[in-house]
């Protein structure tokens, strides 16, 4: 049973409600959306406060990115929201946060991904039972061309279709999930697994 557009507008409002209050969604960073149908996603208008949404601040789009209400500007980045939905039709939420951790550990990690392993909390990902398995996280360089960044971003997903999120480097974490629930709740394990590597480091220097 699909869910209704205010009733996923509202999943929206909350998810940046929660974000925010966390301190991983500041100011007007961020964006966030869900499926609306397998031709339409719901996404938070560009500029807008995520602690401070409401229900006219977020828009329908087509699966290539471009408005279906007139008069609403999507974000910059819907390409790469859309992008995940047409990459994998179990998909029905994508979140996108600008957290202090994520954004400073994508600047110190010179490769080009992260890998957690032995963290009980890896079982917080979809698809993950045991905390014996690896977490790869790719990180892709900052870009401000979002289509050229999406087109670094397909090859990694096709090679990897257990992906379950990235982080674009000094900027933020792409993550998702079949519903909101379940990508709010790989936020929070990313966010823990992000805060634990930090301070690991930092005793290693020590």
């Amino acid at each position: 049973m699909s869910l209704s557009r205010e009733h996923l507008a509202q999943q929206i409002i909350d998810a940046g409600r929660f974000l925010y209050e966390r301190g991983w969604s500041p100011a007007t960073s961020s964006n966030y959306s869900a499926r609306l149908s397998p031709s339409e996603a719901l996404l938070t208008v560009s500029g807008k406060h995520k602690g401070q949404l409401g229900l006219d601040d977020v828009l329908a789009t087509d699966m290539q990115g471009r408005s279906l209400e007139a008069g609403k500007k999507p974000s910059a980045e819907t390409l790469l929201h859309t992008q995940l939905y047409n990459w994998k039709a179990e998909i029905g939420a994508v979140l996108h946060t600008h957290s202090v951790n994520a954004t400073v550990l994508s600047r110190l990690s010179l490769s080009d991904s992260l890998v957690f392993a032995d963290y009980e909390l890896q079982k917080a990902f979809a698809g993950i039972s045991s905390h014996e398995s690896q977490v790869e996280v790719p990180i892709f360089d900052n870009d401000q061309d979002i289509a050229r960044l999406a087109a670094k971003v397909q090859p990694w997903l096709d090679q990897h279709p257990d992906c379950v999120g990235y982080l674009i480097r000094g900027h933020g974490l792409y993550t998702w999930g079949a519903q909101m629930s379940d990508a709010l709740r790989q936020i929070e394990a990313f966010e823990f697994l992000f805060e634990c590597e930090l301070k690991v480091r930092a005793l290693h220097k020590s």
